[in-house]
């Protein structure tokens, strides 16, 4: 199915940044941008080099007409699922939004329930825009908390592979057991903690 761009002014990209990981919250940007201050160069966040991303964080908050960010914690997680949790914290970055938008276009195949009309696009953070730059925000803001997280647990790695399931951090997690940020609803983080 091709994507046909909705007939709206004001139209907000949302994307997610954090489903896959262990630890940290899963974090959301939704983006409105200025068509009189194109940014050049937006693509899928995970496509781009971290200093590429973090030129085009500060050239989208400085230039988009309104941005913001939405998160779902690690109990939100554990309590809710991924999958809800996200939609959740999809929901509160539509709402931090100061400028209302006519129309919400999503990364992915579904979209949360919203107070304006919305559409789910398929590798959306490839073919709009508006949701590559809320891919970048996401990403850049995340990775920026894993950075810090990584300064209070040196041992667990978390500036080099972001919370996610990697060898290493498979490896400290059952040496050093789960931290407060982890998810306690994973299978490998269950695993640690015995449950």
């Amino acid at each position: 199915m091709e994507f046909i761009y909705p007939q709206a002014s004001l139209i907000a990209g949302v994307d997610e940044v954090g489903r896959g990981p262990l630890v940290g919250a899963v974090v959301t940007a939704a983006v409105i941008l200025d068509p009189l201050r194109p940014i050049v160069g937006l693509a899928d966040s995970k496509k781009l080099s971290e200093k590429r991303r973090e030129a085009l964080y500060l050239e989208i908050t400085e230039k988009a007409l309104c941005w913001s960010l939405g998160r779902a914690e690690p109990a939100e997680i554990d309590q809710l699922n991924i999958l809800h949790a996200t939609m959740l914290a999809m929901q509160r970055a539509v709402a931090n939004l100061l400028i209302s938008p006519e129309y919400v276009l999503i990364d992915g195949n579904r979209c949360p329930k919203l107070p304006m009309p919305a559409q789910a696009v398929i590798k959306g953070d490839g073919l709009v825009a508006e949701i590559s730059a809320a891919s970048i925000v996401a990403k850049v803001t995340r990775d920026r908390e894993m950075a810090e997280l990584d300064q209070l647990f040196p041992e667990y790695g978390f500036a080099k592979h972001k919370g996610y399931p990697t060898a290493f951090h498979l490896e400290k997690l059952s040496q050093l057991g789960a931290t407060e940020h982890h998810r306690k609803s994973f299978a490998p983080v269950k695993r640690a903690i015995g449950f």
